[in-house]
């Protein structure tokens, strides 16, 4: 075959890749982001650069994390005479956004993240939080609403009490299959996370707060006495001001950091 553009690369199933085409989305998530000359803004899965070229053009210069290779070209070919597009080959959930911001202003984020890795990327990011602005992503609508779910709500979970603990969530819109190609079979949408200065609730053991949020929700359906049995006992959870009868999913934050704080004395206090 001679002439013509080139043939884009087809989404890749195991990358989990569905391209963002839709005009009045992408101006909307851009509208959301307002990227200006100074930011550092970081793109995960640039994919075709849909997003890519307009977050670039308004920033002037643009980080993009991509495992596809075959995308590499693609993407330079799309942007080039835009700005300063600087493309890491590399996995996002082992990637050291830390080191990319350097002694430098605080990362800004944002993509359109693949369904099948959305949520431990995310929870690899709260690990780098410190080094981050703001994040702005399109979702799977229902990781979205995990996100954003208050106790009580079905999608209520670790995730929500993990990210809420460190970050505003604020869901922003909701976008339909067919803005992709190909279309998902599930409707996404675009979440905006500002991480806390101060948090919500005080936790001196940060470590615990995690754990015992893990071991809550690791086995959901089971009350407390049963999914904390062998770190609280029952006694233990009561002192926390924590109904041992109830389930993880009715809990706020207050009642997550008053447990991990039981656990962390119970830690002192165990013997050797």
């Amino acid at each position: 075959m001679t002439g013509g553009a080139p043939i884009p690369p087809r989404p890749r199933k195991r990358f989990g890749q569905h391209f963002l085409h839709d005009p009045n989305v992408l101006r909307r998530i851009v509208a959301a982001i307002r990227p200006a000359p100074g930011d550092h803004v970081v793109e995960i899965g640039p994919g075709l650069g849909a997003l890519t070229r307009p977050l670039l053009a308004a920033a002037g210069a643009l980080d993009v994390v991509e495992l596809d290779r075959d995308l590499l070209e693609p993407l330079r070919a799309h942007c080039a005479g835009v700005g300063a597009l600087r493309i890491h080959q590399a996995d996002a959930l082992t990637f050291n956004f830390a080191a990319l911001r350097g002694d430098g202003p605080l990362l800004r984020v944002t993509g359109n993240l693949p369904y099948n890795i959305s949520t431990p990327l995310l929870f690899h990011l709260l690990a780098q939080i410190e080094h981050l602005h703001d994040l702005h992503f399109m979702l799977q609508k229902e990781v979205v609403d995990r996100m954003a779910a208050g106790p009580g709500e079905e999608a209520y979970g670790r995730l929500s009490v993990m990210l809420q603990y460190r970050c505003r969530v604020e869901p922003l819109f909701a976008v339909g299959p067919g803005a992709f190609r190909p279309p998902p079979k599930v409707w996404s949408a675009v979440v905006r996370l500002v991480p806390r200065e101060t948090s919500p609730v005080a936790v001196w053991n940060e470590q615990r707060f995690t754990e015992v949020v893990r071991l809550a929700f690791a086995q959901r359906r089971k009350t407390l006495r049963n999914s904390l049995h062998g770190v609280l006992d029952a006694a233990q959870i009561r002192a926390a001001g924590v109904d041992p009868g109830v389930r993880p999913e009715t809990l706020g934050l207050e009642a997550f950091a008053a447990l991990s704080e039981s656990m962390a004395t119970a830690d002192h206090a165990a013997p050797g």
